[in-house]
């Protein structure tokens, strides 16, 4: 029995060093950068009126064109309210938005034309973005100014989201409300497509004029940049969009520097950053306090997403600080076409729902992997600090019909691959959550040298080849630290516990095997591990 334990756990050894062998933080991607010409158009010399009342799409539009037509150059957007409507970057073009300026979107919804584009990475019938690209080349949006996409024209409302008051003011402003009466529309219109759950897919045989009697509904991104080539967002506060703040679509040499994305907490799809199917990308020292996910990874959904065939890769996320959010840093759930080499560290969550959150549900298949995340500080978490999640159960406006396949295919989503050190957590509800699926467990997952002060320890369900190393839980709950559910492979090693816990390991599941907790203070036979009836007592190991 001894030598076959011993082998057991020389196995479990040789699994992890041969997963975090080839990981390197010394050998980070490499992102080309934008350069521009010095000459200048000034938004005024072309009509621009600042003041807020006049509408200057014309007059901006046409210094965008002046510039481009120059070979680059700067457009100044100087000091002043500038209302606008949708506008179109171009090559070579660096949109200054001066300090103390700002570039207001109009509420007016008819200078938004309905366009075809891509929604939770699906083709969906959309409103034109206020800030727009594509197939462009070398542009930048710069400065130290404010872009607000008037996002409230455009959004719902959940009573429960907000206070008594601030819901009783939004209901005396317009609009209606839904046969509940739990949720503010901005018109009727936008309430008939919500309630009758009406698809903004473009399917075979819509057309754009189809969804005219639903354009309300339609809600625009703030900013999409499409199919574009060196791309730099510096200095810059990106505000009140009507759903996603920034949308970088299968582009490639992206750098986010220096950037504040807000919106407010109520906002439904309020997302700071997604960076769909995009290559090569840096997002540093930036700040967002958002409505949903803060910074996320995706690669397309479903069919449409296997078949773009687009990972999102080779990305660093540092120095960033993340306040209001449903994730810090998250992947998925539509990220079918899937993602690799990524490196986060220094960053800073202060209040997000999750830290770092994985999610995905069977249909989407997809392959996550090489994702390393290392000096990251959280505090006051309200779920889970580190968290995966193969079961995402969201309904979505863009879901149409999934393949749902029980059985290992195409159609099922991978995370594997992973290695998260040097992480701090103080206060949440779980410190680590991991939960697979039966035909896909998520694999290759290591934690070490992290400290987590959280309610719940660390829960694994259908997991293999996870490493805890070095990890002390200062968890609330004591019976049991670490619950381990139908998973193989774990091995736990110098764990550090409250003094009077009472259950440190519990063991679970009859597919639970080679489970091994060591330099934790425990000898063969501890009360502090606890083993289920339907799991074979000799699958786990105390030394």
């Amino acid at each position: 029995m001894m030598v076959k334990k011993t082998l057991a756990t020389l196995l479990i050894s040789f699994c992890y060093l041969a997963a975090y062998a080839q990981y390197s933080w010394s050998n980070l991607p490499v992102v080309k950068q934008t350069s521009f010409k010095t000459d200048s158009f000034n938004i005024v010399k072309y009509g621009a009126v600042s003041g807020g009342r006049t509408l200057n799409t014309t007059s901006i539009t046409k210094a965008i064109d002046a510039c481009n037509a120059n070979g680059g150059g700067v457009v100044v957007v100087p000091f002043g309210i500038w209302l606008t409507g949708p506008l179109q970057l171009k090559s070579n073009v660096n949109l200054y938005v001066a300090k103390g300026a700002m570039l207001l979107f109009t509420k007016d919804k008819s200078q938004y034309d309905i366009v075809a584009g891509s929604y939770e990475g699906r083709s969906s019938a959309r409103n034109q973005s206020p800030i727009w690209a594509k197939n462009a080349e070398n542009i930048a949006i710069t400065g130290g100014g404010v872009i607000d996409g008037n996002g409230d024209v455009w959004r719902g409302l959940t009573k429960s989201a907000v206070t008594e008051s601030f819901w009783n003011s939004r209901v005396k402003s317009g609009g209606v409300l839904s046969t509940d009466g739990k949720r503010w529309y901005p018109s009727e219109q936008f309430k008939q497509a919500s309630e009758s759950k009406r698809s903004m897919l473009l399917e075979p045989g819509k057309k754009l004029e189809d969804f005219g009697d639903m354009k309300d509904f339609l809600r625009p991104n703030l900013l999409v940049l499409t199919q574009c080539k060196r791309i730099l967002l510096e200095g810059v506060t990106f505000q009140n969009s009507g759903a996603w703040n920034l949308h970088p679509l299968m582009s490639e040499d992206l750098i986010i520097r220096n950037v504040t994305v807000k919106n407010p907490d109520y906002s439904h799809n309020g997302d700071g950053l997604d960076i769909e199917s995009c290559k090569n990308f840096i997002v540093e020292n930036c700040v967002f306090d958002v409505g949903d996910d803060a910074i996320c990874i995706k690669s397309g959904k479903d069919e449409e997403g296997r078949r773009r065939g687009m990972p999102t890769q080779n990305g660093i996320i540092r120095n960033n600080l993340v306040y209001k959010g449903h994730g810090g840093v998250v992947v998925g759930s539509e990220m079918s076409g899937g993602t690799n080499n990524i490196f986060i560290e220094n960053c800073i969550f202060a209040g997000t729902d999750k830290g770092l959150r994985f999610k995905s549900t069977r249909g989407r298949g997809g392959l996550v992997e090489k994702i390393y995340a290392r000096n990251i500080q959280m505090r006051d978490i309200v779920q889970e600090a580190i968290f995966f999640d193969m079961t995402y159960a969201v309904t979505f406006a863009t879901d149409g019909v999934r393949k749902v396949d029980t059985t290992f295919g195409e159609t099922t989503p991978v995370f594997r691959d992973m290695q998260f050190e040097n992480i701090i957590c103080e206060g949440a509800r779980k410190g680590i959550f991991i939960r697979g699926l039966p035909e896909a467990p998520i694999q290759n997952i290591c934690v070490k040298n992290t400290q987590l002060t959280t309610d719940i320890g660390a829960e694994l369900i259908l997991s293999d080849n996870i490493l805890l190393e070095n990890v002390k839980f200062e968890s609330k709950k004591k019976e049991p630290v670490i619950a381990v559910n139908n998973s193989s492979d774990i091995k736990i090693t110098g764990t550090a516990y409250p003094v009077d816990t009472k259950v440190l390991l519990n063991v679970s599941g009859k597919n639970s095997k080679n489970i091994l907790i060591e330099k934790s203070g425990l000898k063969a036979g501890s009360s502090l591990v606890q083993v289920a009836p339907e799991t074979a007592k000799k699958e786990v190991e105390t030394k």
